[in-house]
């Protein structure tokens, strides 16, 4: 069982701050469960383009309010809270968030923490074994 609080992600290798956006990570590939899990804002008037080409992506909002642009079809979208969306076709898609949009995310394959988005939105797949002493995925 892992307990975690985001407290005690808070200035470690775990919480990753950018300029659009702070993203703590929670659960990473190391801890063997199939998915990682991060809770994420992304900073009021700010654009983040994103194109998870090797992940797929759920986006649950808990705060806040954002347009989400797909950048294949032109669709916008209004994301509020209680509000998910899931990029289940690798879609390049656009964020621009009208206040601070905290946001709950869970990637799979899961992310290892150490991926940078490259210059087309993209995290590169990095496949990790569990820690040791974790268990693997069944």
């Amino acid at each position: 069982m892992i307990v975690r609080s985001l407290d005690e992600v808070n200035g470690t290798d775990r919480d990753v701050e950018h300029g659009n956006w702070r993203s703590r990570r929670v659960i990473l590939a190391k801890e063997g469960v199939g998915f990682s899990f991060h809770e994420t804002v992304l900073y009021a008037g700010t654009e983040t383009s994103m194109w998870y080409a090797n992940h797929i992506e759920l986006v649950h909002c808990i705060e806040g309010e954002a347009e989400l642009t797909n950048d294949e079809t032109g669709e916008k979208h209004i994301i509020t809270p209680g509000t998910l969306y899931l990029l289940n076709g690798h879609e390049k898609h656009t964020v621009r968030p009208k206040t601070d949009f905290r946001v709950l995310c869970v990637f799979n394959p899961p992310v290892t923490g150490r991926e940078v988005h490259d210059e087309n939105g993209v995290y590169p797949l990095i496949v990790e074994e569990p820690a040791e002493g974790d268990a693997p995925v069944a």
